[in-house]
């Protein structure tokens, strides 16, 4: 089962990159064609000046992306495909960027151990961030709190309990447009124990998240 899970991971990542390499390649090719340009021009034109890039101000996006974690209390380790919504707002100051970002996910994320299913069908964070511009390349870190649900069933009966914890992370984002940027990010997420009778255990979950995603600034 966890060589099928580390394959399915394998294959997550993969789409993952490819989806990021999609996301940028518009920004890229406007970079060579713009150095092109440049490269043709007379030696003693003068360059235009480079017009700096903001990050300041609301936005809102979507992502997607692969989790992967464990169960505490138990031996399952759910995995699966997920995606959601994100919404923020970012103050400038200098070249250093400070943010608050809120987002809901749905998550696939399942596994079986012995007769025990653990499903996480959703969970959402809501984090401060503080990042370094370069220009139009955001690097950033990310750490606030976390709420989500964890569910599971055995032999027809459920259980379903909401846990709080925290979250923390990080991640790169490039603005392709003065309004949109894609963006690809790690996060962390530790979600509490609780006891559930099912299991006759005190039972969270510890995820890892990589996703893209893309922010569209007002």
């Amino acid at each position: 089962m966890r060589r099928a899970a580390g394959g399915a991971i394998g294959a997550a990542l993969g789409m993952i990159a490819t989806a990021l390499v999609l996301a940028l390649a518009p920004a890229m090719a406007a970079a060579l064609a713009g150095a092109a340009i440049a490269a043709d021009q007379p030696a003693l034109t003068a360059a235009a000046p480079i017009r700096a890039y903001s990050w300041t101000g609301p936005y809102l996006g979507a992502n997607l992306g692969y989790q992967w974690g464990y169960v505490t209390g138990d031996s399952a380790h759910p995995s699966g495909v997920g995606g959601g919504g994100q919404a923020g707002y970012n103050w400038q100051s200098g070249q250093f960027v400070f943010g608050v970002e809120a987002n809901l996910q749905a998550s696939a994320a399942e596994d079986t151990f012995a007769a025990w299913k653990f499903t996480n069908p959703w969970f959402g964070t809501a984090r401060g961030r503080i990042g370094f511009a370069l220009n139009q390349v955001l690097v950033y870190g990310t750490l606030g709190i976390a709420l989500g649900g964890l569910r599971t069933e055995v032999l027809g009966a459920s259980e379903s309990k909401t846990h709080f914890g925290w979250s923390a992370g990080g991640g790169v984002e490039l603005g392709i447009t003065k309004n949109v940027s894609a963006k690809v990010e790690y996060l962390f997420v530790d979600l509490a124990e609780q006891a559930y009778l099912l299991t006759g255990a005190h039972n969270g979950l510890t995820s890892h998240l990589v996703r893209v995603g893309v922010n569209y600034r007002f």
